[in-house]
């Protein structure tokens, strides 16, 4: 009989980031929660802002809930500084509109991540269109 240990040691952000991007790609919410501060905004690309883990989570269950979009990412750029992190990501989206018809969109997804309690968690998320 095996007995496996596992360390009690913090999560490093790489980690942590691929974590909450396999969440969204995923669609799976509560992954994707537990990766979310409970006073995190959000700003979509047209602008709308979404406060609070509550909020965050009520437009990231109906978004998850499409399945017609998809998303690739790839990294720009991250910092890592003591507890707070950032990561740029080129992100090109397709979905369909109202009406059926597909449409793109290519933005930078600002992801900023603070430290706590030796966790990552999002605290501020931004779409800038490109």
């Amino acid at each position: 009989m095996s007995t496996t240990i596992t360390e009690s040691r913090p999560m490093d952000f790489t980690t942590a980031l691929d974590r909450h991007l396999a969440a969204v790609h995923a669609r799976d919410l509560a992954g994707y929660m537990a990766t979310v501060h409970d006073e995190a905004t959000v700003i979509l690309p047209h602008g709308r802002t979404v406060t609070g883990a509550e909020a965050v989570r009520a437009f990231h269950q109906g978004w998850f809930a499409d399945p017609d979009w998809t998303m690739e990412t790839e990294a720009v750029r991250t910092v890592v500084h003591q507890d707070t992190a950032v990561a740029v990501l080129d992100v090109h989206y397709r979905d369909l509109d109202e009406d059926g018809k597909p449409y793109a969109l290519r933005y930078l997804l600002s992801l900023v991540f603070a430290r706590t309690d030796g966790n990552w968690l999002l605290v501020h998320d931004q779409n800038t269109l490109c």
